[in-house]
């Protein structure tokens, strides 16, 4: 017997509650993405990640999650890391974020990101408000939700909720919808 549809649900469910707690107004699709760099890692080393440079190669999937190795945070950069080539196909970037140091998300990105995509770090959650991510728990925290964000620079679409699986599948869909490789 396996544990990993155990953990999945219970990681829904985690989240769930957490999630009902968070309720916020997120960017809506058109609304120009603020703009920011900061400090990332991918595959345990550091890198300055800016999001106008991320464009410039294609539309990027930024997801704000709540806590590094917390169960639904866990998954969700687990089922990341799974759909990175399909996402990398389509010729997006997928970048996570979190009020987490610097040092947490380098082992982070090892562990739980498999060494296939980045995490950012934003412990100051200067862009955790400035995406209208935070937490209703706390300010200095983000809520689970992801955002397309297309070439353009614009808010192409938003997912809020608390199960990680789903901001995979829907942030692929919305990706796909945007013409592949190149497009907007």
């Amino acid at each position: 017997m396996t544990l990993q549809p155990f953990v999945r649900h219970a990681a829904v469910l985690a989240t769930l509650v957490f999630s009902l707690a968070c309720a916020h107004a997120a960017l809506k699709p058109g609304d120009a993405a603020p703009t920011f760099s900061t400090e990332a890692a991918r595959g345990g080393k550091t890198f300055s990640f800016q999001l106008g440079d991320a464009l410039k190669r294609g539309p990027v999937v930024l997801y704000f999650f709540p806590k590094a190795f917390t169960q639904g945070c866990t998954v969700e950069a687990n089922l990341f890391a799974e759909a990175s080539e399909r996402f990398a196909a389509l010729g997006a970037t997928v970048v996570g974020i979190s009020a987490d140091n610097i040092d947490t998300l380098k082992r982070f990105s090892v562990e739980a990101c498999r060494d296939k995509f980045a995490v950012a770090a934003d412990a100051s959650a200067k862009v955790i408000k400035a995406y209208d991510a935070q937490s209703s728990w706390s300010a200095d925290m983000s809520d689970r939700i992801s955002y397309v964000i297309g070439k353009d620079g614009r808010i192409a679409f938003t997912h809020h909720g608390p199960d990680p699986q789903a901001h995979v599948q829907n942030t692929l869909k919305a990706v796909e919808a945007l013409g592949g490789p190149g497009q907007r």
